[in-house]
């Protein structure tokens, strides 16, 4: 176990009501977090889970209503103004929409938080080139926001939330504005921030493919509490929610429900199975070995293998034919390999 970075216990964020005569709006509910240094922490739900308010707690640009937020060991829930301003220069934090001044350049931009901070020019000058190196932006120096590709303007946005060498990152959204091939660059250097700098960094995002991409650890969000959490390839290979296996199955097909069942009988003939694979602990070649040594034809017709992390897991659900006899031989052997479900 590392160091626990950020710790919330039993946190709640309740709205006034709305309208006249209505009811309070319950945002966080009774949650518990606990985040480790180094972690990539992923937060994950869909809109209007309690996400992005969960976030804005954390370095206090809302105040909870109750509970207990220790970041760094320091109790913040209800900390005077005056004092978070210093916290605050531990955390930076990204945007989806960017949020950068249009009126300063690049530089200019990547200053700001440093200005505000009270460094000197030659301090702010030396930490913008190596930043604007790390970002690889270092020949835009001189261009402005509107200049700038959505790519190139959320690479800003890192490297002015570094500027003030934060331990902590907070990334709202940060890749939903942008599209795949540049998400993942965006992604990569998000990795790059945690693997040199060392920073952890708190992801709050509705994709899956973000989590899987750089997400050590997960927490699942639904009506704003969280329903599910741990270590982000055995949350989504072996989900525990309905919410958790509605994300899996956004990059991974499942087991086939009744009605894709009757499809697939339709078009396929024999008997249908579903194989279960879970990190390399499952040889796939061995599996299908199996099929062959006893002269069992296979066919996959639903289903598939995902990586988090460079560990698979998924389902396969195939068609097997042959007479009754051969089949059951095999998946005899088969289920000394991993787990067999069979259509009924």
């Amino acid at each position: 176990m590392g160091e626990t970075v950020v710790e919330l216990r039993d946190v709640s964020k309740v709205y006034p009501p709305t309208t006249r005569g209505g009811s309070p709006v319950v945002a966080i509910d009774s949650v518990d977090l606990e985040v480790e240094a180094g972690d990539v922490y992923g937060i994950i739900g869909y809109s209007g889970a309690g996400k992005s308010t969960l976030v804005r707690l954390i370095n206090a640009l809302e105040r909870s209503t109750a509970g207990s937020i220790v970041v760094h060991g320091q109790e913040i829930a209800g900390l005077p103004e005056r004092n978070l301003r210093s916290m605050r220069l531990g955390i930076g934090m990204i945007f989806q929409q960017f949020n950068l001044l249009n009126s300063r350049t690049v530089a200019g931009n990547i200053a700001y938080p440093l200005e505000v901070a009270g460094r000197s020019k030659e301090e702010r000058r030396e930490r913008v080139e190596e930043l604007l190196q790390f970002v690889g932006l270092a020949d835009k120096a001189k261009a402005y926001p509107d200049q700038l590709s959505g790519g190139q303007k959320q690479r800003v946005g890192i490297a002015r939330a570094l500027a003030t060498s934060p331990d902590i990152l907070l990334a709202d959204e940060a890749t939903s504005a942008l599209d795949p091939e540049t998400t993942h660059e965006v992604l990569a250097l998000l990795q790059r921030v945690n693997r040199e700098f060392g920073v952890t960094i708190i992801v709050i995002t509705h994709e899956m493919d973000v989590i899987q991409t750089i997400a050590t650890k997960v927490a699942v969000m639904d009506r704003g509490r969280v329903i599910e959490r741990g270590d982000v390839f055995d949350v989504f290979s072996n989900p525990q929610t309905a919410a958790a296996a509605r994300f899996v199955g956004t990059v991974v097909k499942g087991v086939p429900n009744e009605h894709e069942l009757a499809v697939l009988r339709e078009r396929h003939p024999g008997r249908i199975v579903t194989l279960s694979f879970r990190d390399t602990e499952v040889d796939q070649a061995a599996v299908f070995a199996e099929f062959t040594r006893e002269g069992v034809g296979f066919q996959v017709i639903y289903g598939g293998i995902n990586e988090i992390q460079g560990r698979p897991f998924g389902h396969l659900t195939l068609a097997l034919t042959a007479d009754a006899t051969s089949v059951d031989a095999a998946l005899a052997r088969v289920r000394t390999l991993t787990t067999v479900t069979e259509a009924r």
